[in-house]
C-alpha cells in the first residue's frame, strides 16, 4: 500500500492519539537531535547539516525539507538500549521483608512499571538496520525486548547522502527494506511544502495510515521517489574497501597502522557512544543512606575505557593501540563470529563525532593497501 501525505501534522497527531510518546528530529543546541515532539512543527524544516571528520554544523537549506539532513548524533539505541537503566530494586518493608522488582522502576504497590509506548519518526535506513542488529544482540534482554515491542518506527528513505555516509559498502543502502511500520520518502520542490510518499511495513502501520488523512500516490510521484533513493546509492561520500574486511583485519593484527591511529586516538569513547550498534555495559550496585533501598543499575560502557578490560592485576588492553584495534576488529570482524553479521551499518557517526577526525573507512583502506603491497 502506497499513500501520499501533504503534511506530517496528522501523522504525528495520530501517533499521539494512540498513546505514543513521539520522538523525532528537532533543532537543539546547534545540532539536529532526537527529542520528544509536541507536534510536527517541531521538526527541522529547512535545516540541513554539513558533516565531516570531526566536524558538524547546521546549514540552511534552499527548501523546506523536514528530513534534509543525515543521521542525528543519537540513534534508536538511546531509546531501546538505554544509557542507564534499572535492573533491580529492593525496598525493606516494615515487617523486615524485602519487596523486589525486576527490570523497570518499582511502582508504589510493588509492581514493575511497563515500558512506554514510543514512536520514533525520521529514522534513516542505517538506523533501522541497526535496530535489527541490536535485536539479535539484545533480544533476550527483558528490558530491551519490552521497549522494542512497544516501539513504532517511522523510517525516512535517504535521497541526499552526506560526505561521511558509507552504508552501501557496509551492506545496506539508502532505502529501507524492512523493520519499519511506515516509511516516508520526502519530495521537495523549492519553497513549496514537502510531500511524502508513504510505504506500509506492518499491520500497525497500515491501521495508523488508514486513520491518517492521505491521498493515493500517483505513479509519477512514486517513480520520482524511487528514482531519488536509487540515485543516492551512487553518491556515498565514503566506502569501506572492496575486500573481505573480516579476514583482512584478522591478518593485520600486528600492522604498524595500529600505532599510527593510536597516536591520534584520544580513547574518549565518542565513537562507541554515537554508534547505533555498540552495546557494552557495566553494572553498578547502590544503596541509599538509610540502607532501606538497594538498586542495581546498568550503564553504557566503552571498550576504550582503561578499566573496561580490567582483571585482577591490571587491564588486559592497557594501550590505546590495543583498545582501538579491539573496537575495529570486533565491529567489522569478530562480530560476524558472534552474531553472523557486521556490527557496522555505515552511518558515519563515528567519523563525524571523533574529536581527532579518525575515519573508520580510511583506516580499513590503509590496512587493505598495506596488505596488497
Amino acid at each position: 500500500m502506497t499513500g501520499l501525505l501533504t503534511s506530517l501534522a496528522p501523522l504525528v497527531a495520530a501517533l499521539s492519539d494512540d498513546g505514543y510518546r513521539v520522538v523525532g528530529p528537532t533543532v537543539r543546541d546547534g545540532a539536529i537531535t532526537l527529542a520528544e515532539l509536541s507536534g510536527a512543527d517541531d521538526l527541522p524544516y529547512g535545516w540541513g547539516v554539513a558533516p565531516g571528520p570531526g566536524s558538524y554544523r547546521l546549514v540552511r537549506r534552499p527548501d523546506r525539507a523536514a528530513f534534509g539532513y543525515v543521521a542525528a548524533p543519537q540513534s534508536a539505541k538511546t531509546y531501546l538500549h538505554q544509557a542507564r537503566s534499572l535492573l533491580w530494586r529492593g525496598r525493606l518493608a516494615g515487617d523486615g521483608r524485602t519487596e523486589e522488582a525486576g527490570r523497570g522502576r518499582l511502582a508504589g504497590d510493588g509492581r514493575t512499571e511497563e515500558a512506554p509506548r514510543q514512536a520514533l519518526i525520521g529514522l534513516r535506513p542505517c538506523d533501522v538496520r541497526a535496530i535489527g542488529v541490536q535485536d539479535r544482540v539484545l533480544g533476550t534482554d527483558r528490558g530491551y525486548a519490552a521497549r522494542r515491542a512497544a516501539l513504532f518506527v517511522v523510517a525516512v528513505n535517504c535521497t541526499e547522502p552526506a560526505a561521511t555516509c558509507f552504508c552501501v559498502s557496509a551492506g545496506g543502502g539508502p532505502g529501507v527494506t524492512g523493520g519499519f511500520d511506515l516509511a516516508l520518502t520526502e519530495l521537495v520542490a523549492g519553497d513549496q511544502p514537502p510531500r511524502y510518499i508513504v510505504d506500509v511495513g506492518s499491520p500497525a502501520g497500515e491501521r495508523l495510515l488508514a486513520r491518517t488523512p492521505h491521498e493515493q500516490a500517483s505513479d509519477r510521484d512514486v517513480a520520482a521517489a524511487r528514482a531519488a533513493v536509487a540515485a543516492a546509492a551512487g553518491r556515498m561520500g565514503r566506502s569501506l574497501p572492496a575486500t573481505d574486511v573480516r579476514n583482512l583485519l584478522a591478518e593485520r593484527l600486528e600492522s604498524p597502522r595500529w600505532d599510527h591511529v593510536a597516536r591520534r586516538c584520544l580513547s574518549c569513547g565518542n565513537c562507541t557512544l554515537v554508534c547505533p550498534t555498540c552495546f557494552c555495559t557495566t553494572i553498578e550496585d547502590t544503596t541509599d543512606l538509610t540502607g532501606e533501598i538497594a538498586e542495581r543499575w546498568q550503564s553504557w560502557a566503552s571498550c576504550f575505557d582503561l578499566d573496561f578490560s580490567y582483571l585482577h592485576g591490571g587491564p588486559v588492553r592497557a594501550t590505546t593501540r590495543s583498545r582501538y584495534r579491539q573496537w575495529l576488529t570486533h565491529k567489522l570482524g569478530t562480530w560476524h563470529d558472534q552474531f553472523g553479521e557486521s556490527g557496522c551499518v555505515g552511518c558515519g557517526r563515528c567519523v563525524v563525532w571523533c574529536p581527532a577526525g579518525i575515519d573508520i573507512t580510511a583506516e580499513t583502506t590503509a590496512l587493505a593497501e598495506e596488505a596488497a603491497s
